[in-house]
């Protein structure tokens, strides 16, 4: 087969990066919505995620708390910082859309005095950070893509020490205590805090990371996602 043949087999028919955007977003929607409903916050986030991970079965294991929305609505009107569990959480999320809200991005886990108290208490840097960040005060959403670890954590700090960030959006993905660590968040509807998660053991950096940005764009009055 000549080179021209092979490159019109596999040339895409769509190649501008915002129209290629635009098709994707009317597949997913096509798919989506004859068989789901939800308002039109959800569908923002959940097609964001969609768009990140082609991989439908989101649709039905998120988790957003009603109250979610508004919350990091109120954060961002407050200029909250967002922290993140992983360096790769917090360079998949906008800060160009975050610093027009005044806050940052914070990422803790690399920290010298994290990693040390976490070596001394023989337990994982991610509990160790968020510890350290609950220490700072409540003013900030937290991110969690990564660590089980920061998110079981993270319930735990709510729950008996009185931490109250804005949101947690909890996503950790992996085999060992991801699903439960999810599950923890997902049954706290005691809990007074707001929360999004997805159940089982599916999530990881490209689900936070396109929660988070949906979210800061919903934040910025754009209800459909453009970019």
């Amino acid at each position: 087969m000549s080179g021209a043949s092979l490159s019109s087999i596999f040339r895409p028919a769509i190649i501008q990066p915002a129209a290629i955007e635009e098709e994707s977003f009317r597949i997913i929607d096509s798919e989506l919505s004859p068989h789901f409903r939800f308002n039109a916050d959800e569908h923002s986030v959940i097609r964001r995620v969609i768009h990140a991970t082609a991989d439908f079965e989101y649709a039905r294991n998120m988790r957003l708390h009603p109250a979610s929305f508004d919350a990091f609505r109120r954060a961002m009107a407050e200029g909250a910082d967002i922290i993140c569990d992983v360096q790769m959480v917090m360079a998949g999320v906008s800060s160009v859309r975050l610093e027009k809200f005044g806050g940052k991005m914070l990422c803790p886990i690399s920290d010298p005095d994290v990693a040390e108290a976490a070596k001394a208490a023989g337990h994982t840097r991610a509990i160790e950070s968020m510890r350290k960040m609950a220490r700072k005060g409540n003013a900030a959403v937290l991110v969690i893509g990564n660590a089980p670890t920061a998110l079981t954590e993270t319930v735990r700090l709510i729950r008996e020490e009185g931490w109250r960030p804005h949101l947690v959006i909890g996503v950790p993905v992996g085999f060992v205590s991801a699903a439960e660590s999810k599950q923890a968040l997902a049954d706290g509807q005691s809990l007074p805090v707001p929360y999004i998660t997805c159940l089982g053991r599916k999530g990881g950096t490209p689900c936070a990371v396109a929660a988070t940005n949906a979210l800061l764009l919903l934040a910025e009055g754009q209800s459909q996602i453009k970019g």
